[in-house]
């Protein structure tokens, strides 16, 4: 690359330090002195390059980082990629050219991301870094100043999750099995295969429900995705698209939010199916939604199913499981309000459900809002 700017000080000459910053320069010695101590005693590892991808300077922590220290470094007079970054994982050679860190300069650009150094000891460990270009007083690129820090203990944590994510999506499978195994048991022999099938079908609601949760490790579940599985196997079957209209903002939903929405859903839908708006070929479903802002922070989801088109409703004489889990646990367990009224002309089903704050257990109260 040809050096068209003025570069940063370099070697040979990086090793005698300035006239204006030797001691009894005054204030700009005490101003290197005191940037010395920051920078040495920062926890972040700093890098500072050249016009030619030389390291000019690196702190204390780049040192114990790299295994290398200043001098080391300096002796080299090579780019820095070459000492620290020079052999992919595998073995293959890492060529300056295709360093992400190296484009800041010649890109004029911030680069961000994560690479894998080697240590001067040969092993191999994980960094997270930025590389910002220097200018001058001219606004030219004269050298690169890169800060890097050891991810290695964020990538085994996020490692030991991922195994217990696989871990709890295996259990989860199984109990589901084991639960449709017993039923299974439970049924043989019985002449009421209705019994057996709506049974099945509440098991399949919920196993898709968790297979939306699983898609983002159990971490939440997007609201829109929540009502598309649950309404999916008449989505699916249906010819006519029309029948059904969903519309509202997508949002994240906590995972115990996510079941319990997707499963009074699948109740609603098998209602309808059976007795009301898609029971017949001109019934139509609306699902809508919107988000609400609480005084708390939080914010609360608003949803309405309305039937229309079917045939002509009559309350019904009691109460099944779909009727209890909509207007009893949704309130009971998200603080929130359930109302399914029968009109003549369709079913309407309204929630109002405070949704719970993402995160871990007991982050609502270090924040400062109520955990629910």
């Amino acid at each position: 690359m040809p050096h068209t700017r003025q570069p940063l000080q370099s070697v040979p000459a990086a090793n005698t330090p300035l006239v204006s910053l030797r001691p009894g320069a005054g204030q700009l010695f005490e101003t290197e002195r005191r940037l010395n101590a920051v920078l040495n005693n920062a926890s972040v590892s700093i890098f500072l390059m050249d016009d030619r991808q030389h390291c000019i300077y690196m702190n204390r922590a780049a040192e114990q980082l790299t295994g290398w220290t200043l001098n080391e470094v300096l002796e080299r007079d090579c780019p820095l990629h070459d000492i620290v970054h020079h052999t992919y994982p595998d073995g293959r050679p890492f060529p300056l050219a295709e360093c992400a860190i190296d484009r800041a300069f010649p890109e004029n650009n911030q680069e961000r991301g994560e690479e894998v150094f080697v240590h001067k000891d040969g092993h191999f460990y994980p960094v997270g870094f930025t590389a910002s270009p220097i200018r001058d007083d001219a606004a030219n690129i004269i050298g690169t100043i890169i800060e890097v820090r050891d991810i290695s203990e964020e990538k085994a944590a996020a490692e030991r999750q991922r195994l217990l994510i696989n871990e709890l999506n295996h259990r989860v499978k199984n109990t589901l099995a084991t639960v449709q195994s017993i039923a299974a048991q439970t049924f043989r022999g019985q002449t009421d295969q209705a019994a057996r099938a709506v049974f099945d079908a509440r098991m399949a609601a919920l196993s898709t429900a968790h297979n939306v949760l699983v898609e983002d490790n159990w971490e939440s579940a997007s609201l829109r995705s929540v009502v598309e599985r649950a309404l999916a196997p008449h989505l699916l079957a249906e010819v006519d698209v029309n029948r059904f209209v969903l519309n509202g903002p997508d949002a994240r939903l906590h995972p115990k939010v996510a079941v319990t929405l997707a499963m009074a859903l699948h109740e609603l839908m098998t209602n309808a199916a059976k007795y009301g708006a898609l029971s017949v070929p001109e019934g139509r479903v609306a699902v809508t939604w919107s988000l609400q802002a609480l005084d708390d922070g939080r914010e609360q989801l608003d949803l309405a199913w309305e039937e229309r088109g079917g045939p002509p409703v009559t309350p019904p004489t009691r109460r099944g499981f779909g009727s209890r889990l909509i207007e009893r646990q949704l309130p009971m367990e998200f603080d929130g309000n359930a109302a399914i009224t029968y009109a003549p002309n369709g079913v309407v089903c309204r929630l109002e459900i405070p949704l719970t704050q993402l995160g871990w257990v007991g982050q609502e109260t270090l924040e400062g809002h109520p955990a629910r």
